[in-house]
């Protein structure tokens, strides 16, 4: 309300922007120097926005825009489209999913840029980045406008203290333009920077116009509007104008004041962003350098960021020289011309202790640091899934690594180089690990790419990570939801989200037969909801979520969430005549010729409840004639689904199996008779709850 009534006092948020910050200005000659500048010639930010804001795009026309024109430009260095996205799930999804800093020269600048997710389960790689930057370039879509990962980035960009500078991009796209130049979005904006406590500074900054897929950028609103509709670009309006924005607007890196005695003597130290492993090369670590320098030979120790997570094994820990500094271009890694890393850049070195790990420090043998460099807090992980060697019946059949101690470090490597995920001891037998992670999404990128290296696993249901307050009462995540969708299919949205989910509406807006509705709702309660709502409204909504708080646990949710399944009660290869037969019944899973087990789900039940069918059968011979010439089966399309979609579909008594070639659900009792008991002691459980 302050933040609406200064707008309305003062004619819009740029002018109170200038009025904030007119004490700063006035006081900068009488505050002491409280920082000192590491390299006045380099400029490190990162790039943040909400999901499918157009991040990605835009770095790739920064690199394009900055190379030398007399120059042939290559895919690596920056010619191609969505170049950061380096990885196969990345290039086929269309997301980003690892954090990658690459760099650029311009006008005599070295320019670290840093292009980061935008799906909410991969928000621990925005929280590591910031850490190593000195401002943002928070992109949003002028369409869409704020969005739930929005006001996550920027609330974690305002407590690190980082000058933010914003581009409203997609301005080309239809309703992209009337929403920015009503204001909408800008004071939207304005309004999430002043209720997250940013600074005179922070609010202080500058708003560019654009197109990252079009090329062009501008400061001038008017200019922008113009371009829209047709005008010619003009030369000052390519990629070059936001660069300079950066090189204006964002400061070089600083540091703690030191005495001129001092400097030569300052220990080296860079906290570990990242963490990989080169087979020549070996264990390698990406961070900006905090103090000192380091060069080719020097030997390298590290300063673990929790003591207690330290490898036991002695060999990990011995002193390494660094055999290479280097940078990226593009996405190419290329070594340092100088050979050093210095203050303030963003380098790649080679050769350190094995035992590293994100978040420690990295210091030199000769001349530590005392200290392991502080790294920002990551939000806790919502949910936990079992991860086991493939116990069912077709297993060993189609991958090459099915033992549970290779699964198990196959875990611990990749919870090494990603702060986000954490591995413990399962719960329920010895020969599983438990894996926290943030969102089914983040859960899923990893079963897939591990069932791409040829990993055969048993994955149990996911469960929501609850704790306890002070006086020990149950607490459970809470989201922020945001759907957008169809107008038509916004009633129907909102009774799924309100009735057995315990949502609770907190927004909602139609503009143009389009419907934004906002909610706070259980994490347990969204799991499941985006296939069912995507199936709903025939594509039309897209959701978004966000980690929000714990709360007080609201206790048990509707009943009408766990669905029917068709399960397999026979061996063999599918026939098209059994099936027929079955599609009555529900949807189909498999089709003809896939190969079945008895407890293996075939598909949904339409109605409530596990129904046992026999998808094996063929039809019977008789030496009776048929007066028809041929028969023919058909039956509905088969659903596939996809591993995300299954752990948030999988009922508590069903696993996935996932090998390299399938991925499949089953119950974790196979015998139905089994299953028949022990549903019967779980009815009996939950009526004498009711009483």
């Amino acid at each position: 309300m302050f933040s609406f009534a200064l707008r309305r006092a003062y004619g819009g948020p740029s002018v109170l922007r200038r009025l904030l910050s007119t004490a700063e200005s006035t006081l900068d000659s009488c505050v002491d120097v409280k920082s000192r500048v590491l390299n006045d010639k380099i400029r490190n930010l990162a790039i943040v926005a909400h999901v499918d804001h157009g991040k990605t795009t835009l770095v790739d026309k920064l690199l394009q825009s900055s190379l030398d024109p007399t120059s042939v430009p290559s895919e690596q260095q920056g010619e191609g489209e969505r170049l950061m996205d380096s990885g196969d799930l990345e290039k086929e999804r269309g997301i980003t999913i690892t954090s990658k800093p690459t760099r650029c020269q311009f006008e005599g600048y070295t320019v670290n840029i840093v292009d980061t997710p935008g799906h909410a389960d991969f928000a621990g790689e925005v929280d590591r980045i910031l850490s190593m930057v000195d401002g943002v370039c928070l992109v949003v879509d002028g369409g869409e406008g704020v969005m739930s990962q929005t006001k996550y980035v920027v609330e974690r960009a305002v407590q690190a203290g980082l000058k933010p500078i914003v581009l409203l991009n997609k301005l080309d796209r239809e309703g992209g333009l009337a929403m920015v130049e009503s204001g909408e979005v800008e004071s939207e904006l304005f309004d999430l920077f002043c209720s997250l406590g940013a600074t005179d500074e922070q609010l202080e900054y500058p708003t560019y116009y654009a197109s990252a897929k079009g090329g062009w950028v501008t400061s001038d609103l008017s200019e922008a509007v113009d371009i829209v509709k047709g005008a010619k670009p003009g030369k000052d309006v390519g990629m070059d104008k936001l660069l300079r924005g950066f090189l204006e607007h964002i400061g070089p890196p600083t540091g703690s004041p030191l005495s001129e005695e001092s400097k030569a003597n300052e220990p080296f130290s860079l906290a570990a962003t990242m963490v990989g492993f080169d087979q020549f090369l070996g264990r390698t670590v990406t961070g900006k350098v905090s103090s000192g320098s380091a060069k080719i030979s020097d030997r390298s120790i590290f300063l673990p960021r929790d003591p207690e997570l330290v490898n036991p094994d002695k060999k990990l820990l011995l002193p390494q020289p660094i055999s290479g500094v280097f940078v990226y271009e593009g996405v190419t890694r290329t070594p340092l011309e100088s050979g050093v890393a210095d203050k303030g850049d963003i380098v790649t070195l080679t050769g350190v202790p094995d035992g590293i790990k994100v978040g420690d420090t990295v210091t030199l043998e000769s001349n530590p640091v005392k200290e392991p460099i502080m790294t920002p807090p990551l939000a806790p992980p919502t949910l936990s899934m079992d991860f086991g060697a493939n116990d069912g019946p077709l297993a060993g059949k189609e991958g090459t690594i099915v033992q549970a101690s290779r699964i198990r470090a196959r875990l611990q490597s990749e919870v090494d180089n990603n702060v986000t995920l954490s591995i413990g001891a399962s719960e329920e037998s010895t020969d599983k690990s438990i894996v926290f992670a943030r969102g089914e999404l983040q859960l899923g990128i990893l079963i897939e790419q591990m069932r791409r290296e040829g990993y055969e696993m048993t994955i149990s249901p996911p469960k929501i990570v609850f704790s306890e307050d002070e006086q020990g009462n149950v607490m459970e995540p809470f989201e922020e939801v945001t759907v957008d969708v169809d107008s038509d299919y916004s009633g129907a949205v909102m009774n799924m989200l309100t009735g057995d989910r315990k949502a609770l509406m907190m927004e909602m807006r139609e503009d143009d037969g389009k419907v934004r509705m906002k909610f706070e709702m259980p994490t347990r309660a969204l799991l499941g909801f985006g296939p069912e709502a995507a199936t709903t409204t025939r594509g039309s909504a897209v959701v978004n979520h966000t980690f929000l708080e714990m709360r007080d646990h609201i206790g048990p949710l509707g009943e009408g969430l766990e669905k029917g399944k068709l399960v397999s009660s026979d061996t063999g290869k599918s026939t098209s005549y059994a099936l027929n037969m079955i599609g009555e019944r529900g949807e189909l899973f498999i089709a003809p010729g896939d190969e079945v087990y008895a407890g293996m789900v075939i598909g949904e039940n339409s109605r409530s409840g596990d129904l046992e069918v026999n998808p094996i059968r063929s039809k019977g011979l008789t030496n009776v004639r048929t007066v028809l010439k041929e028969e023919k089966a058909s039956f509905a399309a088969v659903k596939r689904l996809s591993v995300e979609d299954l752990i948030s579909y999988m009922n508590d008594d069903e696993v996935i199996e996932v090998t390299p070639k399938s991925v499949r659900l089953r119950k974790k009792v196979l015998d139905a008779g089994e299953r028949a008991r022990a549903q019967k002691v779980k009815k009996q459980q939950r009526d004498a709850k009711k009483k």
